[in-house]
């Protein structure tokens, strides 16, 4: 395909800058994706819209902007073998080596070689009209899920998933998810979807807990406040949660995630940054607690919540509030960055409407 496309970059001083640029070639198992729909992730604004903080090889390298992309492939490189002319596919974001030991469990997140690279990072990302793929790195997207669906799923749904499956959540489970950005909110579908109990969020945002309930995820939720450990307990008949999920980050929401959880109780962490201060005996040895870390997931696991996201019938786009064009992407930007919003997409075509 010849011609020139627009893409969007992040000089790190809060702003946007949108440039003409060649559409690219996709070399041998490489594929050229349409972009449909890219959204804006949190480590976004963070580490690249407002300042580059990331340093080295694992920083931004002034490529096209975007890691939460999805789309149509619409020209194929020499050796692709399943993704044609047509595929819908959802792209995860980091592009490993493919010969290390996390990447060859499906890792990439966790690639240890210096060829490791992030779309939107380290080589082009998704805020574009056309990008750049590696078949390996894309997985199909369902005719039921939207593109703007598919744009979730690897780093924000995936991340959550990926959390669930290591500390387990059924029907015997209450759930607290503390931080209840959109990271927050999908651990909420999620755990919904998975039957559990009940649901209770912890939030400081007056606009984010108001969406929270108007999208009817949780069974209770509660303003940020010291007292928020004992205000779960009391909601669970003195007991705790079985299971909490900490997506804010905060020092204070992570002690209320592990002082909220009972006996025996697990907690996970994906919130990414700042510290957490907590009494070892106390709050984790003597009532037997486990915490997890966990860091976006793997693309085996991404493709089984494809799977399951078809059959809960679970739309990850229920949680976009705003949608921008990419002639908008300062707009889009700006408005997460302020934080009065849920997940914001920069949609292209039929995901504009």
């Amino acid at each position: 395909m010849e011609g020139t496309m627009k893409g969007a970059w992040l000089p790190g001083n809060s702003t946007v800058v949108l440039k003409d640029v060649p559409i690219p070639k996709p070399g041998h198992g490489q594929v050229l994706v349409r972009t449909k729909s890219s959204t804006i992730c949190g480590s976004d604004i963070r580490a690249i819209y407002r300042e580059h903080t990331g340093k080295g090889v694992e920083g931004y390298q002034n490529v096209i902007a975007g890691h939460e992309p999805c789309g149509q492939v619409v020209e194929e490189g020499p050796g692709v073998k399943r993704f044609k002319k047509g595929s819908r596919v959802i792209v995860y974001h980091i592009s490993g080596c493919g010969l290390c030991h996390d990447c060859r469990m499906g890792y990439m997140i966790s690639c240890s070689s210096p060829l490791r690279s992030a779309y939107g990072w380290q080589r082009d990302g998704g805020m574009a009209d056309y990008m750049l793929c590696d078949e390996k790195d894309l997985v199909l997207l369902p005719d039921s899920l939207s593109y703007t669906d598919g744009a979730q799923v690897a780093c924000g749904f995936g991340t959550v998933y990926e959390a669930i499956m290591k500390v387990g959540v059924c029907g015997n489970d209450n759930v607290l998810v503390t931080g209840l950005g959109p990271v927050g909110l999908a651990t909420a579908m999620l755990c919904r979807a998975m039957g559990a109990k009940k649901i209770i969020g912890i939030e400081t945002s007056a606009y984010r807990i108001d969406l929270a309930k108007k999208l009817n995820l949780f069974d209770k939720v509660l303003v940020a406040s010291d007292s928020n450990a004992d205000e779960v307990k009391s909601f669970t008949n003195g007991f705790g949660v079985e299971r909490a999920f900490d997506a804010s980050a905060s020092d204070k929401a992570r002690q209320t995630a592990i002082r909220a959880a009972r006996q025996w109780g697990k907690i996970a962490f994906v919130g990414e940054g700042n510290t957490v201060s907590f009494n070892p005996s106390p709050d984790i040895i003597h009532p037997q607690k486990t915490i997890y870390g966990s860091w976006v997931t793997s693309i085996w696991l991404m493709e089984d919540l494809v799977e399951q996201l078809v059959q809960w019938n679970v739309h990850p786009e229920t949680l976009v509030t705003h949608r921008f064009p990419l002639s908008k992407a300062s707009e889009a930007y700006y408005l997460m960055d302020k934080g009065n919003c849920g997940k914001v997409a920069v949609c292209f075509d039929e995901e504009l409407k």
